[in-house]
Order: C-alpha cells, then sequence, then structure tokens
C-alpha cells in the first residue's frame, strides 16, 4: 500500500485546467461543517494521488474538487500517495509522460484543449466548468456508474455540453441535472465509461 503523506493543500499543483464549482461549494459545507480533528480525519480518509514532478513539485492527479473545496473550508493540510516519481524529467518530457499516463486533461471550460503552461500552477486559480459539477450531479443521481477510467467525469461533461445548452443549466441547474440523467441512459451515451442502461 502507497505510504500517505502529508502536504499544505496549496502547494498541490493542479493537472487540469478546470472544477465544476457547484461541485466544490458542496464540498466545501460539508468540510467547513465539520471539527478541525473530522476535518483531518476526512482528509486523511480521502488521499490525493500526486506525481512528483520537475524541482520536487507535487502534481495531483485526482481529487481537485476536494482540494479546492479544502483550500475553500480553510483546511490547510491534505495527504496524498506517490503515483510516480517523474522528477528528474524535464517539463517538456514531464508532460508527455503525464500525458501519455492520462494524468493530465489540459481542456478548458468550453471543452477546448491548450498547450501544457496553460494549466494553472495553483489549485485556487481552476475555472468553473459548470457542465463538470453536472456531470458529478448526474454521477451521484445514478445517471452513470463511477469508473476507474481517466477523467471519466470531463468525458461525461463534453457529452452534456454538446447536448444541452448552457443557457438551460445556468437558467435551472437541477432541472438540466434531470434532463441529462435521462441523456446518461439514452442510445447517444452509450460507449461513455460508466454508461449503464436504465
Amino acid at each position: 500500500m502507497a505510504k500517505l503523506q502529508q502536504v499544505v493543500i496549496k502547494d498541490l499543483r493542479p493537472t487540469q485546467l478546470t472544477v465544476g464549482m457547484i461541485e466544490v461549494a458542496d464540498k466545501k459545507a460539508r468540510l467547513a461543517a465539520l471539527a478541525p480533528k473530522d476535518q483531518a480525519d476526512f482528509m486523511a480518509a480521502h488521499p490525493m494521488p500526486v506525481v512528483l514532478g520537475p524541482g520536487a513539485k507535487l502534481f495531483i492527479t485526482d481529487h481537485h474538487h476536494l482540494a479546492r473545496a479544502a483550500l475553500e473550508a480553510r483546511v490547510t493540510n491534505g495527504f496524498y500517495t506517490v503515483e510516480a516519481d517523474l522528477s528528474d524529467h524535464n517539463p517538456d518530457d514531464f508532460w508527455k509522460e503525464m500525458d501519455k499516463n492520462l494524468w493530465v486533461h489540459p481542456l478548458d471550460q468550453h471543452g477546448v484543449r491548450h498547450h501544457y503552461p496553460a494549466i494553472p500552477l495553483a489549485i485556487d486559480a481552476l475555472v468553473d466548468d459548470v457542465y463538470r459539477s453536472l456531470a458529478g450531479y448526474v454521477r451521484d443521481g445514478g445517471g452513470y456508474d463511477k469508473t476507474h477510467t481517466a477523467f471519466a467525469e470531463f468525458v461525461w461533461a463534453d457529452f452534456f455540453r454538446r447536448n444541452i445548452a448552457i443557457e438551460d443549466v445556468i437558467a435551472n441547474f437541477h432541472a438540466a441535472v434531470a434532463t441529462a440523467c435521462r441523456l446518461a441512459h439514452g442510445p447517444l451515451a452509450k460507449g461513455i465509461p460508466g454508461f449503464k442502461e436504465k
């Protein structure tokens, strides 16, 4: 089992450009309601996987929403486990290796891919993608199964982005979730990781 290590959350580097801020707000509220010891226990029970990068920086490959929520709830420390040590790589080779291992997702809130330097240097610089929140709510509502496929929620977010107008998502988020749940069980969603027929 990977060794659990403590980290100052603001020192973690993201490997994506966006988070769903509605989802972050929910996690923040749950964390903020806990006593400090319970916050620490919760963070220890949800360690963030990291890859050691150039300069021994810690790049998280999952749990960006938790990290951002913890920062917003003023939780200083988290815990991590090391997935790989690429600290001997130069930046270009590091990002190529990250991409090869599906540990980076450089797509913005419009689903457009960027060069790696566009990835923020800090968790609190991640921007909102409301479709990522939509994907999280649909998953939690049973629209599709949680899967170990890398960035599956982003695949679902892009699917919903193509099929539900942004105006509808912004006007009534919960109605958009209901629409997205129906779409998630439909024929257009077959082949997306976690798909399940109703």
